[in-house]
């Protein structure tokens, strides 16, 4: 899974990605500026499709764009709602943690790293952007089934188009110059059970002497 490594130093960016290679992770993607990063996660180019990254590490103290605002810009993109995001940071205290997390951050790595924490943490997250990929494709999937489900009850439920019935023996026009009772017409089109009966007004009319069940 494709990791974006985003911190201004070179030794720093070197470091992660030497830890997280030996480690098995990648394929690795350091740069040295948190816009380049947003450039790379596609942040602000609308209908561009996703941009392979599954975790973002970034350090939070860098020049022209720093990791909180960098964080506040990704999650302002739909499609990057659910990317993993882990700050690397010299600042641990409370606030600068809320902090962090109030811009979009899902965890956070101490300076100076620990080859360790950086692994185990590193794992965690991967572990659940494949949950939660895995979710998604398992939500479409039974969005487009549904979907399926109610054209194919609109089509059973539902009769297109011109009817022909004959005005005398009230069959119905199907294929050709077929003609076909309704009732079978009904049973084929609805896959509905069919049966016959007779109404109260034509009871009446046709057996004017039978009375009619209370």
């Amino acid at each position: 899974m494709s990791i974006l490594i985003i911190d201004e130093f070179q030794e720093a960016r070197d470091l992660l990605h030497t830890i997280l290679r030996s480690a098995g992770f990648g394929p690795l993607v350091p740069v040295a500026a948190a816009r380049e990063g947003l450039r790379l996660l596609g942040v602000g180019k609308r209908g561009k499709p996703a941009s392979g990254i599954d975790l973002v590490l970034m350090d939070l103290e860098m020049p022209e764009l720093d990791g909180l605002e960098a964080c506040r810009q990704i999650r302002g993109e739909d499609q990057l709602q659910s990317l993993p995001i882990t700050v690397i940071t010299a600042h641990t205290e409370a606030e600068d943690i809320q902090s962090a997390y109030t811009a979009g951050a899902t965890d956070y790595i101490r300076k100076p790293v620990i080859p360790a924490e950086l692994i185990a943490r590193t794992a965690k997250a991967l572990s659940l952007k494949q949950e939660i990929d895995a979710r998604k494709i398992r939500e479409q999937e039974l969005l487009d089934r549904t979907r399926e489900l109610d054209h194919a009850f609109e089509q059973i439920t539902t009769l297109h188009g011109m009817l022909q019935i004959c005005a005398k023996c009230k069959r119905v026009k199907t294929d050709g110059p077929h003609w076909q009772r309704i009732e079978d017409y009904l049973r084929r089109q609805a896959r509905s059970k069919v049966t016959e009966a007779v109404c109260d007004s034509c009871m009446h009319q046709a057996y004017p002497h039978l009375k009619q069940a209370p």
